[in-house]
């Protein structure tokens, strides 16, 4: 009988002394970027950069001696898409292939540079050199480039892209990607960019001549042709926008904070 009171006890004075201090807890620690701030980021123009032309289901031929049935981020581009991005005007309507309607965005580009080696890891400067990098903290091997939104500029002619392929004729050249250096392809008229058929048409671009061009936050471009097609594109499927899982984590980050602030304030926790 004692025994059970003194256990009695014991366990009240335990259930006393958690109700005054609280569970223990781990504080959140560094915060997620906030991707809000960075829609107003200006970035630099790459200027006077040669432009050629390329699509999805080119064949070899010339100088180019890699099929773009395949991206360096999809193995199946030309199946994703839809079919066979056709750069015949007369085979295209709309900025897109007349035969299909595009499951991708027509507006795309290649620039030559792939931030990951394989599906495992990324290049090792490709943390340093990428911008966004810290902001999205993508999972090894999982590009962050893939996706991300150009703005192109000719002869007073404002168009907008997204990255979808690496290249022309390099894949590691993030000097002049990402530090402003001169391409260092030197095939094709020191070829910089690769551009689809859409883009092509909507500046009426002949390929080999030069544009300006560079990164843009989604939140600054304008509607436009851009924006009408394909699931890889934020204007047609918001979930395809990485800030969008960038700001989730933010919220989810403020939550904790939140909860961790009122325990500390009204438990008496002390962050434990």
């Amino acid at each position: 009988m004692i025994r059970l009171l003194f256990i009695t006890l014991l366990f009240s004075a335990w259930a006393s002394l958690w109700a005054q201090n609280g569970p223990r807890v781990n504080a959140p620690t560094k915060a997620p970027p906030n991707p809000y701030q960075y829609i107003r980021t200006v970035y630099p123009w790459r200027k006077n950069v040669t432009a050629t032309v390329f699509w999805i289901g080119e064949k070899p031929g010339g100088r180019n001696t890699t099929s773009n049935h395949h991206s360096s981020w999809d193995g199946e581009w030309q199946k994703n898409f839809g079919g066979y991005d056709n750069p015949d005007p007369g085979a295209r309507e709309k900025f897109a292939p007349k035969a299909f309607s595009p499951r991708l965005n027509p507006f795309y580009i290649a620039l030559p540079y792939n931030d990951c080696l394989d599906h495992r890891k990324h290049r090792p400067e490709a943390s340093q050199v990428v911008p966004w990098f810290a902001r999205y903290n993508p999972k090894p091997g999982t590009s962050c480039c893939h996706g991300r939104w150009l703005q192109l500029y000719y002869k007073g002619k404002v168009c907008y892209a997204q990255w979808e392929d690496c290249g022309p004729f390099v894949t590691d050249d993030w000097k002049y990607v990402f530090g402003g250096q001169a391409p260092r392809n030197h095939e094709n008229g020191k070829a910089g960019i690769d551009v689809s058929p859409a883009v092509r048409d909507f500046l009426a671009l002949k390929s080999g001549e030069k544009v300006h061009w560079r990164f843009v936050e989604f939140g600054n471009i304008p509607r436009g042709p851009w924006s009408w097609y394909g699931s890889n594109n934020p204007f047609v499927n918001p979930e395809s926008n990485p800030d969008l899982k960038a700001a989730r984590r933010y919220y989810e980050y403020l939550k904790k904070r939140q909860i961790e602030e009122y325990r500390q304030r009204h438990l008496g926790t002390g962050g434990r």
